[in-house]
């Protein structure tokens, strides 16, 4: 079975988990309104089930190739690519003034979502273009933006973002590649850069690299770095391709996964570019991209835990093996009817929903924010919008990485063989806690960054609205709601317990408050899952429409997620009994 669109499940957590609703007749999102949302919610579904799923087996096996300087796809990709674009899908939540359709950007992540579980690496592409639609959008010059947003929007030319160099790695303060300014105002790029996504492709007629590089006498480090456009095609007089820029793939990664999603190493020799934004301010014009980014790789997480648990239910109905109690039928039961087939099933069903929800909010909180005239609130709805990305980068993509390998195993022995979907899926999605900022980093940026913004204001806001529905949810009658609310209680207390001693820590020992970084994260994103899965069936329960189909969700979450807290929370405060310095003289004499 391919992926088939969870379009109701979809619709659920967008009305009843972040109420998108709300967003009708705000600025900047007039065009919109609740009769959209499931039309198109609809046809991306088509896409992605009827397109994308079914070139999803030929792309991993066959993958993308490099002939001389140029890298080829299956021919399959490039008319799919072309469906793609031609349904406006990368313009849907850019300005109506450049091409866009002026949409919220909750809705066209829900439309990612669907098409990243039908075909990950596919995805890759339209969400680097939106990366470099977003910093040009926020940084670039009029000229800049007359030149490239409607073909960027419009999908006629694709975009990338190229940071990463062999000496650098996640350090991109460490950057070598050089900038020499023109005399006509452009610059001469030069340097080599690695795992640069879809870097070279022959899906679309050109390509446009977001470049950083540093310029001769520029500061150190980051404070030194300045973001250039390098498109591979010069445009013309028209603004057509026009001449051969000095940029070209020279390699391409072998990887273990998105074997489709050419990852290239790209060399530029005097190739023209054009400052973005200001000299040696590159950095923070970058990050525009790279936040956009991670929230999109945080629904790389939710697509491949949505279709791993598609995969493995449908394997378990089929796979018939032994007896069970639970099986009414003639002759061996289908998996589905032991328990712990079952017991997995839940454990990947209800940590998708928990990370679409955690993701749709960060989104939600976005849209909040640009659409706000109140500055005060818009500040407010900004901060909700910066605590919640590293969470639903990093929390959801370790999710993911957990769904997919329960999904193999659901499959037995069928799991391991390289053909199957769980298979190719597990391989794929090893990379999205790796990508646009580990998940170390994302958790060292909650840490470091967010839980001080606005002296804690934006946390504080956050724990205060969890509690609401832990009461909303004792008041209710129904026995599985209040024993979720009751757990998220707990839950909620041992991470503001855990939120005071790192709070207090970063004040006293900042090394002992990020080595507890990543376990404070995941902690953060379980109590953060079931809240938003608690508040949307709350609402469904007001609404007279209980969604009896997903309590079963909310329950297993509340009784196997939720009581770890307790435990995460005392092993993170706990008091170290050694010292960075004893650690690492263990290792150094390893």
């Amino acid at each position: 079975m391919t992926y088939q669109a969870p379009i109701e499940e979809i619709l659920d957590c967008l009305e009843n988990g972040v109420d998108i609703g709300s967003l009708a007749g705000r600025a900047g999102f007039e065009n919109y309104d609740d009769e959209l949302l499931k039309p198109v919610l609809e046809e991306a579904g088509k896409l992605a089930s009827e397109v994308l799923a079914p070139i999803n087996s030929l792309g991993d096996q066959v993958g993308a190739v490099l002939k001389g300087n140029r890298v080829v796809l299956p021919d399959s990709f490039a008319s799919a690519f072309e469906t793609y674009r031609d349904g406006g899908w990368i313009g849907l939540s850019f300005p109506e003034s450049w091409g866009g359709q002026s949409m919220p950007r909750t809705l066209a992540l829900a439309v990612t979502e669907m098409v990243h579980s039908a075909n990950l690496s596919f995805g890759l592409c339209p969400i680097l273009s939106q990366g470099a639609i977003e910093a040009l959008l926020a940084h670039g010059s009029e000229d800049l933006k007359q030149t490239y947003l409607e073909k960027l929007i419009s999908g006629q030319w694709t975009g990338t973002m190229n940071l990463t160099e062999p000496q650098a790695g996640s350090d991109v303060g460490a950057l070598t590649t050089k900038a020499v300014p023109n005399e006509d105002g452009t610059y001469a790029i030069s340097g080599q850069k690695i795992y640069i996504t879809w870097g070279e492709h022959d899906c679309a007629e050109n390509i446009v690299h977001l470049v950083l590089a540093r310029l001769e006498g520029a500061p150190k480090g980051s404070k030194g770095i300045s973001l250039f456009v390098v498109p591979k095609f010069l445009p013309d007089a028209e603004g057509n391709p026009g001449d051969r820029n000095g940029v070209k793939c020279i390699g391409l990664e072998k990887k273990i996964g998105i074997h489709a999603s050419p990852t290239c190493v790209m060399e530029y020799q005097n190739a023209t570019g054009w400052l973005v934004g200001e000299e040696n301010r590159g950095l923070a014009c970058m990050f525009t991209m790279m936040n956009a980014a991670r929230l999109n790789v945080g629904l790389q997480g939710v697509g491949a835990s949505e279709a791993a648990y598609q995969a493995a239910l449908s394997y378990a109905k089929e796979r018939k093996q032994g007896a069970s109690a639970d099986w009414k039928g003639e002759g061996a039961a289908p998996i589905l009817y032991h328990a712990d087939v079952r017991r997995n099933l839940l454990e990947i069903k209800a940590k998708a929903m928990a990370s679409r929800h955690i993701c749709y909010a960060c989104a939600m909180a976005g849209d909040l924010s640009v659409s706000e005239t109140d500055p005060e609130k818009k500040a407010a709805y900004k901060l909700r919008e910066d605590i919640l990305t590293p969470i639903a980068k990093a929390w959801s993509t370790d999710a993911a990485v957990e769904a997919t390998s329960v999904g193999v195993q659901i499959h037995g022995g069928m799991g391991f063989m390289s053909e199957t979907l769980g298979a190719q899926l597990f391989k794929d999605v090893r990379i999205t806690p790796i990508y646009e900022g580990t998940n170390g980093i994302q958790a060292a940026d909650l840490v470091g960054r967010k839980l001080s913004l606005a002296n804690g204001a934006g946390i504080r806001e956050l724990l205060d609205e969890i509690h609401s529905s832990v009461e909303d949810g004792r008041q209710s009658n129904q026995p599985v709601v209040v024993k979720a609310a009751d757990r998220l209680r707990d839950a909620t207390e041992a991470l503001e317990a855990a939120t005071e001693w790192m709070m207090e820590k970063l004040k006293t020992n900042k090394s002992e408050a990020l080595s507890a970084a990543t376990p404070y994260l995941a902690l953060f994103g379980d109590v953060l899952g079931g809240h938003y899965l608690l508040s949307a069936e709350l609402k469904r329960g007001r609404k007279g429409a209980h969604g009896k189909k997903l309590t079963p969700v909310l329950g297993f979450y509340a009784e196997n997620v939720l009581p770890l807290a307790r435990g995460k929370s005392a092993a993170l405060i706990g008091e170290v009994d050694f010292t960075a310095e004893e650690v690492l003289a263990l290792f150094e004499a390893s």
